[in-house]
């Protein structure tokens, strides 16, 4: 219960924006904030008869330090109670915040990066971690919203579950109202619902209603002071929850799926949602998946 949330630094503006979010959040859940900082010497670009490797090492880790300072003092900045610790790994972004994940509540990340984190969500790095990462992975945009809803998208498989549970207790936490997104198109529709031309849609709606509330149910039980929406949508998955999310505080979905949001963080949808969400993203990770 008392696991750090961990935030990649590098040196942007964005991780700078994702470190004092991560700050705020440390100090409503009241856990440690860790800020680390991953590099790995370059193969190249620095002839040795310039610089040896020693040299080159040494470089990167006062910069590093240079901008574990600078964020650290983000942090104290946003929130004053808060004291983080911070760390320099030598090895690969992806491998360094996949071991931090291990122990960690949330990983933490900016939308745009620069030194180790380059190239952060539009890469291999990006895929990594949210495939493999251990905890929930937190995208930041360059703004933190203080208002609005948290969006959770939920596709009716059993492993979407914890992001509906991580959608729920960052509701409370924040008092903030929670819409709930299940999304559906005519080529995601069960054969049960139509012939080859035709579509029973309110047949169809209704069973997502059900659906949607079955998944709610027990969370609502347990966390009676959130309000919530509930959204089922004749659209494509990464439009509903773009225009659900659009004055959201926090958009929060799944690793892995059915249906609309089957492969989120593996292709399209999932890069839709980094590019276009104007809201911090969070993504969930089921605990059992390997």
């Amino acid at each position: 219960m008392n696991a750090p949330i961990v935030v990649g630094v590098d040196g942007s503006a964005s991780a700078l924006t994702a470190v004092k979010w991560a700050a705020e959040e440390a100090a409503r859940h009241r856990v440690p904030l860790k800020l680390v900082h991953a590099f790995l010497l370059p193969t190249r670009g620095y002839p040795e008869i310039v610089l040896t490797g020693h040299d080159v090492r040494e470089a990167f880790e006062n910069q590093g330090r240079q901008w574990l300072e600078e964020a650290a003092a983000a942090a104290r900045a946003a929130v004053p109670e808060v004291e983080p610790d911070t760390a320099i790994v030598f090895d690969r972004p992806a491998a360094a915040l996949i071991a931090a994940s291990e122990g960690a509540r949330l990983i933490v990340l900016g939308s745009q990066g620069l030194g180790g984190f380059s190239g952060l969500l539009v890469g291999s790095v990006a895929v990594a971690v949210s495939a493999h990462g251990k905890s929930p992975v937190v995208v930041i945009r360059d703004e933190i919203r203080r208002d609005g809803p948290v969006v959770v998208g939920v596709d009716g498989s059993p492993t979407s579950e914890e992001a509906i549970a991580f959608a729920f207790a960052e509701a409370s936490v924040l008092g903030a109202p929670l819409t709930a997104v299940i999304a559906w198109t005519d080529f995601l529709v069960d054969s049960a619902f139509h012939s080859r031309f035709t579509v029973d849609w309110a047949r169809v709606e209704d069973e997502q209603l059900r659906l949607l509330a079955e998944r709610l149910a027990g969370w609502r039980e347990k966390y009676p002071d959130v309000h919530v929406n509930r959204v089922v949508a004749h659209d494509r998955p990464v439009r509903a929850l773009l225009d659900a999310a659009r004055d959201a505080r926090l958009l929060v979905v799944g690793s892995h799926g059915m249906g609309g949001f089957t492969g989120m963080l593996l292709g399209s949808t999932s890069q839709a949602l980094v590019y276009h969400a104007e809201c911090p993203l969070a993504v969930v990770r089921p605990t059992s998946a390997e």
